[in-house]
């Protein structure tokens, strides 16, 4: 890996990549433990469960139709899938791929990582495409973007891709979220709905798509399109920040979400715009954490 800085590149350490099935078209990633990880397919809703030490995997849950796997998160033992256009959601057994259910009714979230990413405000229901499972109660919420007057600080929606992915502080209390078109993070009130900038001193994450807070003032972003793994080093109340580094690896490619496995972060390629997507290979890329 590559740390893209002032003085130029500069080797970071060697990454190992783990092959998914061919034709897969993954999204989202997440992790049960040092080693264990499941991907989810855009297409078909399949989620594919494989280890990052051996390398070998097999299809955890199979594909079914009128399903899609766009954003994952993982939950004492729970694995939540956001369904993307599908407007639904589902959940398995992270140890038996057992279905615990489905829900048919729009979130109100904050996208995550999704081919068919929101375009709209989210003033009426939207595709689910993430989860952050830290938040009070897994409660379905709104962002609270701005009409009429405006600030500096309101999370305004514009045309291309806007609020992408997201991720929650450890108590719940707050997420984080990033805005792909104008490279904005935000804050959320998950009670509220509230949305309130980061400053960044003029820097921006611009292609911003999954983040990850690690270790509470910690957060790394993907910047997929243009194959950076960004780190933010956030103030403790979160108000504002610094981009600290930016990573890059041959393996990326659109790069789109990433877990946190033990001393090591997973990262997993879209690889949209590939010509000929059911017959790509598709892969997972794991690197050492950067301290």
């Amino acid at each position: 890996m590559l740390a893209l800085g002032d003085a130029g590149a500069t080797a970071q350490g060697r990454s190992k990549v783990v092959d998914l099935p061919i034709g897969f078209q993954p999204e989202g990633i997440a992790a049960r433990n040092a080693n264990t990880f499941f991907v989810g397919s855009i297409p078909t809703g399949a989620i594919y469960r494989g280890n990052l030490k051996t390398g070998e995997g097999s299809i955890f849950v199979p594909a079914q139709e009128g399903r899609s796997a766009i954003g994952l998160s993982m939950r004492r033992g729970v694995l939540f899938v956001a369904g993307g256009a599908t407007g639904q959601a589902y959940v398995y057994d992270a140890r038996t791929g057992a279905s615990g259910g489905c829900s048919n009714s729009p979130l109100r979230k904050p996208s995550s990582t999704t081919s068919s990413r929101p375009r709209r405000p989210p003033t009426s229901p939207i595709p689910s495409t993430g989860f952050s499972t830290r938040s009070p109660r897994h409660r379905q919420r709104a962002v609270r973007h701005s009409r009429g007057d405006t600030t500096e600080r309101d999370l305004v929606y514009e045309e291309g891709f806007n609020t992408n992915g997201i991720d929650a502080t450890r108590n719940g209390k707050k997420l984080v979220v990033v805005q792909s078109n104008t490279g904005r993070l935000f804050t959320v009130d998950p009670r509220s709905g509230v949305a309130q900038s980061i400053d960044l001193g003029g820097e921006t994450v611009t292609n911003g798509d999954g983040i990850l807070l690690d270790g509470g003032r910690r957060l790394w972003v993907l910047q997929n399109r243009d194959n950076w793994l960004t780190l933010v080093r956030l103030k403790p109340s979160l108000g504002s920040g610094k981009v600290v580094e930016r990573f890059t690896d041959e393996t990326f490619d659109v790069p789109t979400t990433l877990a946190r496995a033990g001393n090591r972060l997973a990262l997993v390629s879209a690889r949209f715009g590939t010509t000929s997507p059911e017959t790509a290979e598709y892969w997972v890329t794991q690197i050492r954490r950067p301290r």
